[in-house]
């Protein structure tokens, strides 16, 4: 029988090798007392030192110890120092079998270790069955096993065995869902699951194809085509319960497979795994469906305002001339009714010879054209929007199931009429604030004043959703929010909250802070020892930051990037590679093995990191055509695949020696950057006037300080950055260890100085306006004289007393990653002024940034750490642009998923390169200090392993052979 392999070399090795690092030597082979009484009882100084290594073997990994098997010297020395014998006694060590079974028999009896048999084996094997339904990968569940193993005092089995048995479990356990999930299912269900793989739309895909092309569209045609998707899963009446008790990730690879799978291929596997498939993915689909309605309306409704808004622009515009000639007119008349008066001139004969009664009557007319078109309001153009909205508003609010807070009831029953096609003649407007600018204009509506009611509920109905106040059950970004927090009596277990439960302890401790740092800003106002700024008449300078970068520093740059080898692209990932194995994350999505294409995946990363896409690459490489990595790219490629290759190699960056110049992996910096992309697909409509008129997207990312780029995301181009800060920082373990942050004006709103206060971050954003900032005290009348005229207002301490356990629950949400914090932040942004949660959440915001401003004034040290975590994520982006070499730097990838590839492709790239140039630096410092050479610790903190002139970016992408130079 073949030998069923499930795990990699490098992941045999990490389960099953001896230790050879100093830290788990001396964690897991530290003899006790009692280990070396015990061991003295052998009689001569290599059945000693044999023993005691069986034992430390049988301890961990695990395992017996094969005969013939090299024992890492660093153990042996480790071990025979500890007994204090001498190292070259083990190689006499069982010289016959007889003495290493004996001892083998005496260390179980001493020990009470137990061979993997008979109930033993029959007990592991149990535990085996159901672990594998939890476990993620094949290797997720060999390594549970053998922590299990060594937890119960089990020698391990052969690699092989337990190799067999895993796949044996993962099997089973994948049989055991899907038939769970079948059970579900009736048989007319069954019969309308499997017609999805027969029935034809069109005559051109099948169905089952047809319902999983969909993404968020831009305007009311691509309304319809979702919406025909979502009315079709609704009419199969397929509930989401038949999922449940089944592991999350069980049902996201069953869908994953769905999502890659044609129609044919499905057809051709076992009935049960197709049809669990089949079931999987039309709830996703359905939830999915629903989520793309809503984005779509909000990307329309935002469209129909800005159409109304550059209606409006335009109109002033055009109205320039007519507004400069009316008021010199009118300067003309001023002046000649001003030198009548003072000549004593009747005023009647001046206008007559100004401009006439006639030109006057005319120009006051104009002058009320004029001063009603400069005053215009959106809002007056937005019913422009009404049959757009109406191809498609009906029939979206029929088939959402939407479900309303009480305070938002008026905007359901609103929204129920214009589902009905009910046209009251008196339109109900409870939805409307009383102070509501709509008011007006609804008012001002003598025909066809309907139109403008229903584009103003839908134009509510966006912000109801963007806010929560509305929601659709089992939606995933658009559910209930009280539902997705974290439960009151869970907060107080959350280890994350930086802060006490007891909200009268965290104003105590923040209004210690914040008198004792008024006092000490006062006294260096009174001083003039502000560093770097001053208090002028009450106005506050800040002096720019100058650079404190060493003059040496240039040449110790130019002459360590000299000394780099020149190495082509394909080489260096290959290198890497070898070094850490990050493309054994890449998983099957059908069998969960890691790829055994190692240079296709290279390949297929290498063409994401680059820009160029697999056509491109297939044609500039030797080894793989387009359908080959293709291949490669539809069952291998995945987020968290990605996610996890990225983690690997900035954990081993960050263990490399020249890391440590550079500092702890404790502070980080964030920063957006803007890809152009073509006008298609998501990037449509997805304009910052910021970065010009072309469409694009931004990579939001994360790099640490030590140029780590540890988490990336896709946001679009118009939206604000700050929500996505603590995205990137609970994203992953890199980023959890993060203690500083730092940010530009972009990234800091109130509500974030809030959340990362809450969960133990210190918030340090680069303020470009910082002296029109305010400060915001629990006592403005007791702010010393020279700070007078920077108070802004007063923290109203009731608001967040009484909102504190909401407060815990959505920090403690965020930090459990059960919603991004980003969603939840965005929600909050968009909640009405009168939402008591959001207030206090700017409450908090307040103190902690008027404590930070104080802090920022008073620490030059501080505004310069702040200032090269920022310029590290400059030049992380310059290394960016040189590495986006295809198609002109565009994205021009239709979906959201093909551009977050992209974008995640090129963030693991710039982190290979990064750990590769991190490693030869090393070298090329030692290489100077075996020379002699100045290499000041002080010096190599300036220096920046970003640089690229020594790798070969272009030309044909050629692959060494041996994919696997060393293990």
């Amino acid at each position: 029988m073949p030998r069923r392999s499930i795990l990699t070399a490098r992941q045999r090795a990490a389960l099953f090798d001896l230790p050879t690092d100093e830290a788990s030597i001396l964690y897991h082979y530290t003899l006790s007392d009692h280990d070396i009484e015990i061991i003295r009882t052998r009689r001569h100084a290599r059945n000693r030192l044999g023993f005691a290594l069986q034992l430390c073997a049988f301890r961990y990994p695990g395992r017996l110890l094969v005969p013939g098997e090299v024992i890492p010297e660093a153990v042996s020395r480790f071990i025979a120092a500890q007994l204090g014998e001498e190292m070259e006694e083990l190689s006499h060590y069982a010289e016959t079998d007889v003495t290493r079974r004996r001892h083998l028999v005496d260390l179980r009896q001493a020990y009470g270790f137990r061979m993997f048999s008979g109930h033993r084996a029959r007990e592991l094997k149990a535990w085996l069955a159901g672990g594998a339904e939890n476990a993620t990968t094949n290797h997720d569940l060999a390594r549970r096993f053998v922590d299990e193993c060594r937890r119960t005092r089990t020698v391990l089995p052969g690699i092989s065995v337990i190799e067999r048995l895993c796949a044996d479990a993962l099997v089973a356990a994948e049989r055991r869902i899907d038939s769970a999930i079948v059970a579900r299912l009736d048989e007319p269900m069954k019969a309308r699951l499997d017609a999805l793989l027969t029935e034809m739309v069109e005559g051109k895909v099948s169905r089952f194809v047809w319902l999983r092309q969909f993404e968020v569209g831009q305007n009311s045609a691509d309304a319809t085509r979702l919406l025909g998707r979502l009315e079709f899963l609704q009419e199969m009446n397929l509930s989401p319960d038949i999922l449940a008790g089944v592991p999350p990730h069980r049902v996201t690879r069953l869908q994953r497979q769905g999502e890659r799978y044609f129609a044919d291929g499905l057809r051709d596997i076992s009935s049960d795994r197709r049809l669990a498939i089949l079931a999987v993915c039309a709830v996703a689909w359905r939830a999915a469906l629903a989520d793309a309605v809503i984005e779509t309306h909000d990307r329309i409704v935002g469209k129909t305002w800005q159409g109304a808004k550059k209606l409006c622009d335009a109109k002033i515009a055009d109205a320039k001339t007519a507004v400069q000639d009316t008021l010199r007119a009118f300067k003309s008349l001023g002046a000649a009714l001003l030198d009548a008066r003072s000549d004593g001139a009747p005023l009647d004969q001046a206008t007559e010879l100004a401009c006439g009664w006639e030109r006057l009557e005319a120009l006051v007319a104009t002058a009320a054209e004029l001063t009603d078109t400069m005053a215009a309001d959106p809002l007056a153009h937005v019913g422009q929007g009404y049959h757009r909205f109406r191809r498609y508003a009906p029939r979206m609010l029929r088939a959402l199931d939407i479900q309303a807070a009480g305070a938002t009831a008026p905007l359901l029953q609103a929204s129920t009429l214009i589902a009905d096609d009910q046209r009251p003649e008196t339109p109900p407007v409870g939805f409307l604030r009383h102070g509501s600018k709509w008011h007006r204009h609804l008012n001002a509506q003598e025909e066809d004043g309907h139109r403008l009611w229903e584009v103003a509920v839908l134009f509510h109905l966006r912000e109801a959703f963007r806010s929560g106040d509305i929601w659709v059950p089992h939606s995933r970004r658009y559910s209930d929010l009280k539902q997705a927090l974290v439960p009151a009596e869970a907060v107080k277990d959350m280890p994350r909250l930086a802060v006490p439960l007891d909200p009268e302890a965290w104003l105590a401790d923040r209004k210690a802070r914040m008198t004792d740092g008024l006092a000490r800003l006062a006294k260096a106002a009174r001083a003039g020892a502000i560093p770097g700024g001053s208090i002028e008449n009450g106005i506050l300078k800040i002096d720019r930051l100058t650079a404190a970068v060493p003059e040496e520093t240039d040449e110790l740059v130019l002459d360590l990037y000299d000394r780099l080898p020149a190495i082509r692209i394909t080489e260096l990932m290959q290198d890497v590679d070898a070094d850490i194995g990050f493309t054994e994350t890449f998983i099957s999505a059908q069998t969960g093995a890691p790829c055994k294409d190692q240079i296709g995946m290279l390949t297929v990363l290498l063409a994401e990191g680059l820009n160029l896409g697999l056509s491109k690459m297939a044609e500039a490489t030797n080894t793989h055509d387009y359908f080959q990595l293709s291949r490669l790219s539809r069952w291998h490629v995945e987020s968290d695949a990605i996610n996890q290759a990225l983690a690997m190699v900035i954990e081993a960056q960050s263990r490399l020696p020249m890391a440590r110049f550079w500092g702890g992996g404790v502070t980080a910096s964030s920063d957006g950057q803007f890809f152009p992309a073509a006008r298609q697909g998501e990037a449509r409509n997805l304009i910052n006037a910021k970065y010009g008129s072309e469409p694009g997207l931004k990579a939001y990312t994360h790099i640490s300080d030590q140029f780590g780029p540890f988490a990336t995301q896709n946001i679009p181009a118009t939206v604000s950055e700050a929500p996505y800060i603590l995205d990137g920082l609970l994203m992953n373990e890199a980023g959890r260890k993060i203690t500083e942050q730092y940010a530009d004006t972009g990234g800091f709103t109130d509500h974030v100085f809030a959340v990362t206060s809450l969960l133990g971050f210190r918030f340090i954003p680069r303020i470009r306006d910082l002296p029109s900032r305010r400060l915001y005290l629990f006592d403005p009348a007791s702010a010393p004289n020279e700070l007078r005229s920077l108070i802004g207002g007063k923290i109203r301490e009731g608001l967040v007393v009484q909102n504190w356990p909401g407060v815990l629950r959505s920090a403690a949400t965020m930090a459990t990653g059960v919603m991004p914090p980003s969603q939840l932040l965005k929600k909050f942004a968009a909640y009405p002024r009168q939402h008591e949660l959001a207030l206090a959440l700017r409450e908090i915001g307040r103190v902690e940034r008027t404590l930070f401003i104080i802090e920022w004034l008073l620490d030059a040290d501080m505004q310069r750490r702040a200032q090269i975590g920022l310029n590290k994520g400059e030049a992380h982006h310059a290394l960016k642009n040189a590495l986006r070499i295809g198609r002109q730097g565009e994205i021009r990838d239709r979906t959201a998923e093909g551009q977050h590839y992209r974008m995640a492709g090129l963030n693991l790239l710039a982190a290979i390169i990064i750990y590769w140039n991190t490693k030869h630096l090393g070298k090329a410092v030692a290489a100077r200090q075996r020379a002699g050479l100045n290499c000041d610790p002080a010096l190599l903190a300036h220096i920046s392993p970003l640089g690229w002139a020594h790798i070969l970016l272009t030309g044909e992408y050629r692959w060494r052979r041996q994919a696997r130079a060393k293990l």
